[in-house]
């Protein structure tokens, strides 16, 4: 079986909608969950605005209480065609099949999604991404509203992988949490075979029993 990498990615913007509003900064985290150290390549860009583009007033306003993040932003920028051309050949590089996983996805993948369309022709990763809060609301079997970070136990998060709205330290910090997710999910399947042989291995006592009888 071909091994799943996961591509952590997480996105910096001035407005909600890609193509209306331009993409500042674009990082990927690439992880192994089978590895003890699972984080196995990055990549990060900050991009110039989108010819024709608008910020978006109310995200500017988010921003301006944001300034060492969006001053991260705009250092060494670069086209955006570069930038998708950077990513696509970075991730060549990489083994496995790749698995786009975000948080939330419907947000950070809809802008790489255009972007790539836009300048590549294409999306390296597809066309479907892995929501990392759906994935934790069914691990935690909460109803999604409820999946929120709060929700989620203390453990599945690193005081060393802080979200500061860089997108780098975003992306790595998401890519920790799934990683988490994936463990619990693990124990939880373990917890249930066991109870599952159990309750099978009493029955056959029983059943054996019986006969005795």
């Amino acid at each position: 079986m071909t091994q799943e990498i996961y591509i952590s990615i997480d996105i910096e913007a001035d407005g909600p909608c890609p193509g209306l509003h331009s993409m500042l900064s674009i990082a990927a985290v690439a992880i192994n969950p089978q590895l003890e150290n699972p984080e196995i390549g990055h990549w990060y860009a900050n991009l110039e605005l989108l010819e024709g583009a608008d910020s978006d007033p109310g995200t500017d306003a988010w921003w301006a209480k944001q300034p060492h993040a969006y001053a991260e932003t705009r250092k060494l920028i670069i086209h955006p065609k570069d930038a998708m051309e950077s990513l696509r050949d970075w991730l060549r590089t990489l083994p496995g099949k790749k698995i786009c996983i975000a948080y939330p996805a419907g947000f950070d993948f809809t802008f790489l999604y255009y972007y790539c369309h836009r300048f590549l022709g294409e999306c390296p990763l597809g066309f479907s991404a892995l929501d990392i809060k759906t994935y934790g609301a069914c691990v935690l079997s909460l109803d999604y509203s409820q999946a929120t970070k709060k929700q989620f136990p203390k453990e599945w998060f690193d005081k060393s992988k802080p979200h500061t709205h860089v997108a780098l330290d975003d992306a790595r910090e998401q890519a920790y949490l799934f990683c988490k997710m994936l463990d619990a999910r693990d124990r939880i399947e373990l917890t249930q075979r066991r109870y599952r042989d159990d309750a099978i291995e009493e029955a056959i006592q029983r059943l054996s029993d019986l006969r005795g009888k």
